[in-house]
This record gives C-alpha cells, structure tokens and sequence, in this order.
C-alpha cells in the first residue's frame, strides 16, 4: 500500500517517514499501530496517533458521528493509559478504536477479562515483580534483553496460563539462558560487557591500571629511584615487580614487554608501558571475540523463545494494562443484544458509575439504573417501577441533577462495550451502534451554530444504520418556540429511524404530545440539606416529569443573603416561586439540621 493513501498521510508527511524510516518500514509501523516509531520521525505524537487510529480502525472511528462524542472516546482512553505498564502499550491504548465486528468485541472482551480475573488473583509480590520487570522494560526501551526478562518474571510469577498462554510453553531454562547471553551483549552485539568472563575483566583491568601508568611515567621513575635502586639491573627489576603487583598483568606478558635497547630510564619505562598496552589490547580483542562468539551462539540457540517472548510480552502488557484500568473500576462484562437477525435493540444499565466523576475522586458518585429498548432489568432493584420499551426517552428534571451525567455514563458504556472492553455497571446490556450522536449542552445562540449542530447529528439518522441520540438541552442553541418545534421533530425522526436516544431538555410540556413510541423520564431534587447543599437524586423515575429546583435555590440565596437589602430582593423572588414553598424549604433544612 502507498503511504499516502493512509489516512492524513499528505505529501509532505510522506516524505518525512520516507527519509527518516524508509518507504518499507513506514508502512509497517503505520499497519502496527507504531506510534513511537512516527513520532521518532518527527510526527507529532497527537498526529501520528490519529493516523493510525484510521489505519486500523477507520470504520470505527466513523461510529463515533460527533466532536462530542469523540471527545468521550479520548477521555475513555486517557483513563485507561493512566494504567500502562509500558510506554507501548500506553500508544497502543491511544489507538484502540471502536470495533465493527461483533465477534471482535467478544474476543478482545474475553481476553481483557482473562486478564483482569489473573491479575487480581496474583499476589501482591507477584505482581510488583511483574510491574518492576515492566519498568526495567520501559527503562531499557522495550529492548530484548528487558522482554526476556519480563517474560521470566511473568513464569515466575506463575500466572494463570489461560490469558497468558503466549508465554506458558516458553522453555524457561532457554531464556534463563538468553538472558544472560542478552546481559552480555551491548546494545551493538559486538562489545562484552563488563563481568561476563573473568579473563577478559581481568586483561581489561590490566590494560587500565598501564595506561595509568604511562600517564604518569616520570613519577614512577623518581619513585623507583626514591626506593634505593643503584643500577640497571635493579631498576629493571623493580620496575618488573611493580608491574606484576599493580597491573595484574601475566609475568610472561611483562617480560616480552621489556625493552631491551633503551637509551635511558625514561626511554625504557616508556617503552616497555607501550609494548605492554598493544600486547593486551591485542589480547583484550581476541579474548572478546572468543567470548562474543560463544555467546552469540549460546542466543541464537535460544533465537525462536527470545524472538516468541518479545512478542508475548508486549500483547501481555496491553492486556495487563486494560485488566488493571478495568479492575480500577470494577469494570464487568457487557451483554450484546440484537444482531444476526435479532432485532432487539437496548442499551440497559444497572448501577452504572460515571467514570469521569470515579476518577476525579468525586464524592458521593451515585450509581443510576437506566434502560432504553428491549432490555432486562429483572433485579435492578426497580421492579416496582420499571421503565417500558420505549426506544427513545425525554429526560426531564433539576438542575445540577445529573441529566448530563447520565448521557455521559451511557455513552461510557457504549464506547466501552463497542471497543471490546469491560463497562462501568453492575450489569449491562447493549446493541452496538453504526452512529453514536453525542451532543453535549452548548450556550451559543446563533444561527451558525444551529446549523452545525443539526448537520452533525441529522445525518447519522438518515444513514439507515442503528444510531443512539444522546443530546443535552438541544434548546440552549436557539429561541425556546423553535427549539421546542425542531426538538420535537429531532424525537420523531429518531422514533421513525428506529434509533436509539436520550434527550435532554427543560421543555417537555412544549414536546406534547410526543410519538407513543417515546416516553418522558424525570430527576428530581429533594430539598436542601443543613448545609443548604442541593439534594437531588439521582436516579431517574420513568414515565415522570422531572420537578425543576428554583424554590430550593431561591431558599439557598434567601438563608445566605448577606445584607437586609438583599435579602428583602431575594425573598420577592420567592414570593414569586411560591413564599411558602420557599419557607417550608428552609424549615425542612433545618428540621435535618
């Protein structure tokens, strides 16, 4: 394939990984999902993760129809690469897109499952063994001597073989043994390092201890003649035996050494330092040739394990990392629904979390029961007042209530479910969706942005796939008589698409009568707590108009004003809401106290 038919591949971007990769393995890094490689490159990392991600998910990232809905997906993925334990799989992560195969769900489920169900029962030592082998492998960038060595730690660990089957079967005594072969090898394969064979540590030692003593000749002669020596016999000598004692060079390699027609003291120490040096360097070079031979047959040996646990490796680290994100937050299995020729369509939640608010540490993060669709909710804990069938909802209800949550929760789901990987619910069940139109509140009224916004989530229901509508107060964008009017028609053209949907709005009495195929839902707050603190909950009643809070905010501002002024201001705002509701409000506020 050329390079620039990938996706955001342009000329000037095809050259850059031409003179830097080379045409071939350009490519190859493209269809790998290499992020670092384009980066090294000269990509930046945001640009070279959004080609890949259409290289090996274009129509999945084509479900994704809205910015909004595409901005969930990269906030889903930042909190799973919070749970890397290696930089590639951190990339890897970056480009995992939603799947359009069913069965590529499953599969990339199963394997996350496997691996978050082996995870959690390793224990504690284990696992730090396994995350330190991890960090060696980042630290020596992914190189195969830290692959190997994560992959021993893996077998030590004696992790369940089921997710971790890739490694299971490596000869263990093989690696041991390209381990060390790995240890002993520079990064260029040609130079031994330091304490892998005595002898060469010991001629290397030698070379050192001459070099220093050619450095510093003519102090070494004065300290022979400074311990008495009288002649050249005697110098010789003691020159000899202050070679063997500091050198550790061999009597034999000494004694070849020596000059024999110096001029002078100075012409023989110099002389014989130069002739030791070649003599060992000659022999430093053959011994490391020796040593590198046998250890270079010793790992290619091993070739087929070492080459089979650099692969295992990193596939275990991407689903390590997604077990350790889904045992995070107590993330489970999804139910699809619907397909080959089921026409079910739902997407169901019990006690589903907002892992946005999860992660920012959010107190009290309530979990909400929600259906749409054909679903099950048998033991959500709502039989008395379970939800209907119906397709698509108007959801209704208090400010700050969580409205807007529970769009972003259930598109969590959705994405989640869609990608292959665990959801945030006690239990879940969904229908994967060719169009996800996600359309948060946004308060710019112009006629620009109404154009843009119907352009970006009309479309996806003409398209005759499934789609799921999650829109927040669609009238935030335009005059409240036509928001009601083209809200209205969004909710009827989504009944007759046989779409999927949530729509926010503070305007459902003007929505009436709405298709019977669509139901209207209500949050409702509940009062003021003793710290005036709104209190709402959560969870949706169905087949309810939501009850609006302006009582109990005109309560808080009338029980907080800070002056007589405005607190008589105040109080004729409340006399406007109804002075007694506001009273009672407070009363109750109080009573709790």
């Amino acid at each position: 394939m050329r390079l620039e038919e990938y996706w955001g591949v342009g000329p000037k971007t095809r050259e850059a990984l031409i003179d830097e990769l080379g045409r071939e393995r350009a490519v190859q890094a493209i269809e790998n999902g290499d992020v670092r490689a384009l980066s090294d490159a000269g990509l930046p990392r945001g640009r070279a993760t959004r080609i890949l991600r259409r290289a090996i998910g274009g129509d999945g990232m084509e479900t994704l129809a809205t910015s909004d809905a595409r901005a969930a997906y990269k906030e889903l993925l930042d909190l799973a690469v919070d749970h890397a334990v290696t930089r590639r799989a951190a990339d890897r992560i970056r480009v995992l897109t939603p799947l359009t195969s069913r069965d590529a769900m499953i599969e990339r489920l199963e394997n996350v499952l496997a691996a978050r169900d082996a995870w959690s029962e390793l224990p504690e030592d284990d696992r730090t063994a396994v995350l330190e082998a991890y960090e060696r492998y980042d630290e020596r960038d992914g190189s195969e001597r830290a692959a190997v060595e994560a992959a021993l730690a893996l077998l030590e660990a004696d992790v369940d073989p089921g997710p971790f089957a890739a490694i299971a079967d490596l000869d263990r005594d093989r690696l041991e043994d390209a381990a060390e072969a790995l240890a002993a090898l520079d990064g260029d394969r040609k130079r031994i390092r330091d304490g892998t064979d005595d002898e060469l540590d010991r001629l290397r030692d030698a070379l050192g201890a001459v070099e220093d003593m050619d450095a510093n000749a003519l102090e070494l002669i004065d300290d022979l003649r400074s311990d008495g020596v009288r002649d050249v016999t005697q110098f010789r000598e003691s020159f000899e035996d202050r070679l063997l004692s500091e050198t550790g060079a061999t009597a034999e390699a000494v004694r070849a050494a020596m000059v024999t027609d110096a001029a002078d003291a100075t012409d023989f120490v110099g002389g014989t330092l130069r002739s030791l040096r070649s003599e060992l360097a000659e022999s430093i070079d053959e011994r490391e040739t020796a040593v590198a031979e046998d250890v270079r047959g010793r790992l290619e040996e091993s070739r087929t394990d070492v080459d089979r646990a650099v692969d295992a490796v990193d596939e275990i680290a991407l689903q390590l990392s997604l077990a350790r994100f889904a045992l995070e937050y107590d993330c489970t299995r999804p139910t699809f629904v619907g397909g080959d020729g089921d026409e079910r369509a739902t997407v169901s939640v019990v006690g589903a979390r907002n892992l946005s608010l999860v992660a920012r540490d959010e107190a009290n993060v309530q979990p909400v029961t929600y259906a749409l669709g054909d679903r099950g909710l048998e033991g959500s804990g709502l039989e008395d007042h379970e939800p209907g069938d119906e397709r698509i909802a108007v959801l209704t209800g208090a400010n700050s209530g969580g409205k807007t949550t529970l769009l972003e929760t259930l598109c969590q789901v959705v994405l989640l479910a869609s990608m292959g990987l665990p959801v945030p619910a006690e239990r879940a069940e969904v229908t994967p969706v060719d169009s996800l139109v996600f359309h948060r509140r946004h308060a710019s009224f112009n006629a620009g942005v109404l154009e843009s916004t119907l352009r970006s989530i009309v479309p996806p229901l003409s398209s005759g796939g499934r789609t799921l509508m999650l829109v927040d107060e669609f009238e935030a964008i335009t005059e409240p008589g036509s928001a009601a009017d083209l809200l209205h028609g969004l909710v009827t053209l989504s009944v007759d698409r046989d779409a999927l949907g949530v729509f926010v709005t503070h305007l459902a009495d003007d929505l009436e009568p709405l298709p019977p195929q669509a139901r209207v839902d209500g949050i409702f707050a509940e009062g003021l707590s003793p710290d005036l603190e709104l209190l709402v909950d959560y969870q949706p009643r169905f087949d309810t108009v939501g009850r609006s809070t302006p009582e109990f905010i005109v309560s808080r501002l009338v029980a907080n004003a800070s002056d007589r002024s405005e607190r008589v201001g105040f109080e004729t705002l409340a006399s406007a809401v109804g002075h007694e509701v506001v009273q009672r409000t407070l009363a109750d506020a109080r009573w709790n106290e």
